[in-house]
């Protein structure tokens, strides 16, 4: 029998190493110009940010093609509209959970009481907020080459709902056209693939840029802040998660969470749900036995206005920012940092600056000193990639909640641990196969 290895191994190994080499740098390499010149900011930079492009690239036309084939999947408007408002309800319903959770776990910890690193926040300036009401109003593209262009889901998706509508009620015509998206969307696959090949040198470099900057005396002032928030990362993605599996998807939570890893090794590595896009929906569809017209509409739309791991860091943001400040918030506030931030979760998906622009506007309705934000930011990249893996993990288990609820998912495939598992096969020719 040949070897395999799988990919998802190989990206972890690579992982490991680049966060450890990434840690000897940032320990003994500070202040080695030749290493911070042409390692850090040189080679780590150019092949990690050229890797997180690559990936990148793919998301537009594989959204674009497999929201088309799911769309006409469908086949009826009715049902359509049936899943996307519980695809919005059940997003909405996990980040109000996220950011209640989150508030009661910080009350408890108290993060910040002790605090006396307040000063020099001066400087920290919020990106503006848009108003709420441009906010919904650009979901709407005015240009679709400008959004396409742009890469802005939220109206890349509502043009291609749009458009893959129109071609259910024009007949012949539109299954000629539903049919070549087929074919597109299976080259798209492959060069998901591609990509995938080259993924554990990028995962590398990416992750010991990242380390190389980030070091252990960063944290530990914010240790209290930092631990809160992993508490309610862990509590939402193994609690809530987990129980939504069981009882809604009827799946088993461990079955779901081991194949899920090759998603959160990515989501991990590069913090972009957009750029998980396609190994979450690759997942979804060949590991999870999601129905392709199911996930082809939900993982997009998750990835752009599901933020679970986001709503976790307001929350925990808020009490830890109110105890630097000596600032005692009432139950009203925190009924109103719940519906700020479950609402802006969606009112400003796709703006640039998102999780700082949410976060200003939650402590501006509440009476919190902006600037306060500044505090969070050196530690923020962390926890950014921590949040990415949440988020994803959400957008996949409200996929298999509605797939199950639409008779659209193959328990067959969902109960082989080696369906859809990406291997390596070490012939004389090596071939990477799905």
């Amino acid at each position: 029998m040949p070897h395999k290895t799988t990919i998802t191994t190989k990206i972890l190994i690579a992982m490991v190493i680049g966060l450890l080499s990434g840690s000897l740098i940032n320990a003994f390499g500070q202040d080695v110009a030749v290493i911070q010149t042409y390692l850090v900011n040189g080679l780590f930079y150019i092949i990690g940010a050229a890797f997180v492009n690559a990936l990148k690239m793919l998301v537009v036309p594989l959204v674009t093609f497999s929201l088309i084939c799911g769309v006409c999947g469908i086949g009826d408007v009715s049902v359509l509209g049936r899943v996307g408002i519980k695809a919005l309800g059940l997003f909405i319903l996990t980040t109000a959970i996220a950011i209640t959770l989150a508030l009661g776990v910080a009350a408890l910890i108290g993060p910040g009481k002790d605090f006396a690193n307040a000063q020099s926040l001066s400087d920290f300036t919020p990106p503006p907020a848009p108003p709420i009401t441009e906010v919904f109003i650009n979901i709407v593209p005015g240009n679709p080459a400008q959004a396409f262009a742009e890469g802005n889901m939220l109206q890349i998706i509502f043009f291609v709902i749009v458009f893959a509508i129109a071609m259910l009620m024009t007949g012949d015509v539109g299954r000629q056209l539903a049919q070549s998206a087929e074919k597109l969307n299976e080259v798209m696959m492959k060069v998901v693939t591609l990509v995938m090949d080259f993924a554990p040198i990028g995962v590398f470099f990416l992750m010991a840029r990242t380390f190389s900057e980030q070091g252990i005396g960063l944290v530990m002032p914010m240790i209290g802040y930092f631990s809160a928030v992993i508490v309610c990362l862990l509590l939402h993605f193994f609690g809530t998660f987990s129980l939504l599996i069981a009882l809604m998807a009827k799946l088993n939570p461990v079955m779901f969470i081991q194949k899920m890893r090759s998603a959160h090794i990515f989501a991990f590595s590069t913090a972009s749900s957009n750029a998980t896009i396609p190994i979450n929906l690759q997942v979804a569809e060949k590991r999870l036995g999601v129905d392709n017209s199911i996930a082809a509409f939900t993982i997009p739309l998750g990835a752009t206005i599901n933020m679970d791991g986001t709503a976790i860091m307001q929350g925990v943001a808020t009490v830890f920012i109110a105890n630097v400040y000596a600032i005692d918030l009432s139950l009203s506030q925190y009924v109103t940092v719940i519906g700020m931030a479950t609402l802006a979760s969606i009112g400003t998906a796709g703006v640039p600056g998102v999780g700082l622009i949410m976060l200003a506007m939650v402590f501006n309705q509440v009476g919190l000193p902006v600037e306060g934000i500044g505090l969070i930011m050196g530690v923020d990249r962390v926890l950014d990639m921590l949040r990415t893996v949440l988020n994803v993990t959400g957008d996949a288990t409200v996929t298999c909640i509605i797939a199950r609820g639409e008779n659209a998912l193959d328990d067959s495939i969902f109960n082989d641990p080696e369906a859809g598992a990406v291997t390596e096969i070490e012939l004389p020719h090596k071939k990477a196969r799905l």
